[in-house]
C-alpha cells in the first residue's frame, strides 16, 4: 500500500509497529487523506499475526494541531453530512489491538480527539492538549466533548471546551488524560517499553480484555460486570491461557502463541 502521509514501521521491535504521522509542513494537520490511511493501515496491523501492540506518534516536535481547516473551511452542513468524515473515526476506534499514542508538542482538536481514541497515552513534557474549535466558531466532533469528559471530568472538561483552554502535560497527568510524562527525547522509549510489555503478553487475553475495558464506558455496571465474565471465560478456550497457567505453576517465561 502506497503512503503519502503517514510513515509505518513493523520491524524496529518484535510484536510492535510504529505508525508516523508525515505532514511536518502542516503540523500533521490531519485531512481525509491520512486519517483514511490511519484507517487501512489499522486493518492491515489487526490482521498481522507478527504485530501484538501499535504505536501512533507524530514525532518529538508536534503529534497533531488540529484537523486541515482548508478542507472544512467553505462546507455547508449536507457536504460535511455526506463527506462523513467520522465514519472513518469509528472505524479506527474498533482496532482490537492496543494502540499507544507517543505524544509531543500540540494535539490540539482532532490531534486531541485521535490521542483519546487510543487506548493509552505516553506523553512528553512538551504535550499540550486542547479542543479550541471554539475558537474558530465551531465544537468538537471527533469525540472530544465525549472522551475527553469522561477523561478529565465535567467541569475541566466544560472550561477546555468552551474556552479553548490547553493543558500541560503535567495537568494532563494529573487529571488523568496520559498514563504517564517522560522527556520529548524518551518519548518513543518509553512508548516501545509499554508496548513491549503488553506484546509480551496473550494477545488472545489483551484483545478481550481490551474489549472489557471499553464496555465500561458504553454500558451500566451490571451490564460491564456480564462483558468481563463472558471475556473471562472465554480465555479459558484458548492455548494462551493454558500456557500461561502452566508457566506459572512450573515457574518459567510462558511462551504466547496467540491461539
Amino acid at each position: 500500500m502506497s503512503l503519502q502521509f503517514i510513515k509505518v514501521n513493523t520491524q524496529a521491535e518484535k510484536f510492535i509497529a510504529l505508525i508516523e504521522l508525515n505532514r511536518p509542513k502542516e503540523l500533521n494537520a490531519l485531512n481525509r487523506e491520512l486519517m483514511l490511511e490511519i484507517r487501512d493501515t489499522l486493518r492491515l496491523l489487526d490482521d498481522d499475526e507478527n504485530v501484538r501492540t501499535i504505536i501512533l506518534t507524530g514525532g518529538e516536535k508536534v503529534f497533531a494541531a488540529g484537523a486541515d481547516i482548508k478542507q472544512m473551511a467553505n462546507a455547508t452542513a449536507i457536504d460535511m453530512l455526506n463527506i462523513d468524515q467520522f465514519s472513518t473515526w469509528d472505524q479506527i476506534k474498533k482496532t482490537k489491538k492496543p494502540i499507544i499514542a507517543a505524544v509531543s508538542g500540540f494535539a490540539l482538536g482532532g490531534g486531541c480527539e485521535l490521542a483519546m481514541t487510543c487506548d493509552m497515552i505516553v506523553a512528553s513534557e512538551t504535550a499540550r492538549f486542547g479542543q479550541p474549535e471554539i475558537r474558530i466558531g465551531t465544537m468538537p466532533g471527533a469525540g472530544g466533548t465525549q472522551r475527553l469528559t469522561r477523561a478529565v471530568g465535567k467541569t475541566v472538561a466544560m472550561e477546555m471546551v468552551l474556552s479553548g483552554r490547553f493543558l500541560t502535560a503535567t495537568e494532563a497527568l494529573q487529571y488523568g488524560l496520559v498514563n504517564r510524562v517522560v522527556p520529548a527525547e524518551l518519548l518513543i522509549d518509553e512508548a516501545l517499553k509499554l508496548a513491549r510489555e503488553i506484546a509480551a503478553k496473550s494477545p488472545v487475553a489483551v484483545k478481550l480484555a481490551k474489549e472489557a475495558v471499553n464496555a465500561a464506558f458504553n454500558n451500566t455496571l451490571d451490564e460491564g460486570l456480564l462483558f468481563e465474565r463472558k471475556n473471562f471465560y472465554l480465555t479459558f478456550a484458548s492455548e494462551d491461557q493454558k500456557e500461561g497457567m502452566a508457566a506459572f505453576v512450573e515457574k518459567r517465561t510462558p511462551d504466547f502463541k496467540g491461539k
